[in-house]
């Protein structure tokens, strides 16, 4: 099995603090996938040691936001970062890597590409949200070229955007907040329903409600489990097809959180 964990870290050096360093040791990833590193390569680097990973990782522009990396076990041939000339707003929220996945038991070696992708935010009313909009047209267009090469991929990481109302807690609340407007969802629904993505923590965690991936860090969202459905593994068809299960790691009491996220974690049978 191989083992792809992604997470909104909120701060790396935050959540190492927090306790990051212990899941990781128990869980034990084969490719991790992060959001909001919100440091240099350095401070990466000091944090997964390039002796026990391949890195690839793309900063925000603005000190201390975003940032997206991977960490993974596995050697990468190729690493692409962002969605192509003349897209702004994206440094820090796009990174691609082709990982070789050696021949095993029998099986013939071969290449995964994983993302690991961090959207907007957004909010209503305000030029944050028409940046949210074109970089949601910008990562249509990459998933549908991903998609047409028909080969292995996993695109994870933070949407910011409950896809359905199974998706989060309180949601006839935020039917005109973002993440949760009809327009950002019609962008799920394409590539669902269109590219072909296949939405792995959905298809394989059942109908739902939940399991939700963030909690606010205010008041009782936590201990209610008042959460949203933000974190993704989205899936080609033929990855799909060996996903095998999802997992939300959520932490067992609010003490123990080291992000408001928790990690999503699938396994597949390569």
């Amino acid at each position: 099995m191989l083992t792809v964990a992604s997470v909104n870290v909120n701060g790396i050096r935050a959540a190492f603090r927090r306790g990051m360093g212990e899941w990781l040791d128990v869980r034990k990833p084969d490719v991790l996938l992060l959001q909001e590193v919100r440091g240099s390569d350095e401070i990466l680097a000091d944090h997964l040691p390039p002796d026990g990973w391949h890195l690839a990782h793309e900063a925000g522009n603005a000190k201390g936001r975003a940032g997206v990396a991977i960490a993974s076990r596995l050697p990468m041939s190729a690493v692409r970062v962002g969605l192509g000339t003349g897209v702004t707003g994206d440094a820090g929220r796009w990174v691609e890597a082709d990982l070789e996945v050696p021949a095993e038991d029998g099986r013939p070696a071969t290449t995964l590409t994983v993302v690991s992708a961090y959207l907007h935010s957004g909010t209503v009313g305000t030029p944050s949200m028409d940046e949210k909009y074109a970089f949601l047209a910008h990562v249509t267009d990459r998933l549908a070229a991903i998609a047409a090469a028909g080969g292995r991929a996993v695109v994870a990481g933070d949407l910011n955007i409950a896809h359905r109302e199974v998706d989060i807690k309180n949601w006839k609340g935020n039917l005109t907040k973002a993440g949760f407007l009809p327009e950002e969802r019609a962008y799920l629904d394409r590539w669902f329903d269109e590219l072909g993505w296949r939405d792995l923590g959905r298809d394989l965690a059942g109908p739902g409600p939940g399991p939700y991936t963030w909690w606010s860090w205010r008041g009782k969202a936590f201990d209610n489990d008042a959460g949203w459905r933000i974190d993704y593994q989205l899936a080609t068809p033929a990855l799909a097809a060996l996903a095998r299960t999802a997992t939300v790691d959520r932490a067992a009491t609010y003490d123990a959180r080291f992000s408001d996220h928790a990690p999503l974690v699938v396994e597949y049978d390569l």
